[in-house]
């Protein structure tokens, strides 16, 4: 039986009414993390966005600094419908956020940051026009204040603007101004082998598309994406975990404010990290939260294999709860639940050749390296 079907009543549990998107869920993780966050945005005046302020403002009146109001917009809202044993559905408005630009940030702002995250522009009319030429514009400006830039994605509608462009091409124009990119495995396979992905749609009986994430093709895509210009490849794999993939092909001077540490271990390495086993009660901004996770050890001066452990913590935690925050725990508390021999949950496939560093990570084994 389908789901939704035309006239049928579905009984639900209820809704849960709070703020997403990579600002909220990505930025308020970061937060709640300890570190020092600026969140930039698009609202309107209208009750979406009055009710967006409140929530932002439980967190500290501080961060709703940054939501800039535009009068004649709607507030972006998704409608997630989050059904038992099956992914979670999306209903997108982007309002606000497709006029989205440069002149939204603050050069102030910039100054006094050392790191830049952005999220989404796939569903952002503005950062896919012109082929990107505004995500790009972003991109390239706040390198120039010396920034360390990361960049998420998201899956849009294949019919809509951002569905339709050649992100090939785009990529290859934005990613030599990213140090850290942190798309998921879909996404990826959308944007650079969009005959594949619909491949998988037109004949498979499964719609779980990690069925077909082998460790070859993982390997294949990450050196894809640093061969287009991404330092560091953080990629998102739902319970199959995360992979990374670092470039050869960068020095510290590159990377801006936020330096690898230390920098050799963070060159030419090609990492897959395991889930930990979690009680999961929803999958609301769990990659958020990853990249959190990630981008907090990051800060901190973490190493790869200690980074991809915190993203995978933060990620799991926030499963744990059926929104997109309530399961995020302080930082301290974060690691201590990976010292305590937190267990790991099993991949998909086997990694031959693949070396394990500690329980639930691997690294592939480079003979270049060795």
């Amino acid at each position: 039986m389908k789901l939704l079907q035309p006239g049928h009543l579905i009984l639900t549990k209820g809704v849960a009414l709070c703020t997403g998107g990579p600002v909220s869920n990505t930025g308020l993780s970061l937060h709640l993390l300890g570190v020092p966050v600026h969140l930039i945005a698009r609202i309107g005046d209208d009750p979406f966005g009055w009710i967006v302020r409140k929530l932002v403002e439980q967190y500290g009146v501080q961060l709703a600094q940054g939501l800039r109001v535009e009068k004649y917009s709607s507030t972006s809202y998704s409608i997630i419908l989050s059904a038992p044993e099956v992914d979670r559905i999306f209903l997108h408005s982007p309002g606000a956020n497709d006029e989205f630009g440069m002149e939204d940030i603050d050069e102030s702002w910039l100054s006094q940051a050392s790191l830049f995250h952005f999220g989404y522009p796939p569903v952002m009319k503005r950062m896919v026009q012109n082929r990107g030429e505004e995500l790009t514009k972003i991109f390239r400006e706040v390198k120039s204040f010396g920034l360390t830039t990361s960049l998420d994605m998201a899956l849009p509608d294949p019919q809509s603007e951002g569905g339709k462009v050649d992100w090939r091409e785009i990529l290859g124009r934005l990613l030599p101004y990213v140090d850290i990119f942190s798309p998921s495995f879909e996404e990826l396979l959308f944007m650079l082998h969009r005959q594949e992905w619909e491949e998988f749609y037109r004949t498979s009986s499964s719609e779980n598309i990690l069925r077909i994430a082998t460790p070859e093709r993982m390997s294949l895509l990450g050196e894809e994406l640093v061969t287009l210009g991404a330092k560091i490849v953080l990629l998102k794999m739902g319970d199959q975990g995360v992979y990374l993939k670092t470039s050869s092909n960068w020095s510290p001077k590159d990377f801006g404010k936020v330096q690898p540490v230390p920098f050799d271990e963070w060159q030419n390495r090609e990492i897959r990290g395991a889930c930990f086993q979690v009680n999961v009660m929803g999958t609301t901004g769990a990659g958020d939260a990853t990249i959190a996770g990630f981008l907090a050890a990051f800060l901190r001066g973490f190493s790869p294999v200690d980074a991809m452990n915190a993203a995978l913590a933060v990620g799991a935690s926030n499963v744990e709860a059926e929104d997109a925050l309530s399961g995020i725990r302080g930082w301290s508390e974060t690691l201590s639940r990976i010292q305590a021999g937190w267990q790991r949950r099993d991949l998909l496939y086997p990694l031959s050749g693949w070396m394990a560093l500690q329980d639930g990570i691997w690294e592939k084994i480079n003979q270049e390296k060795n």
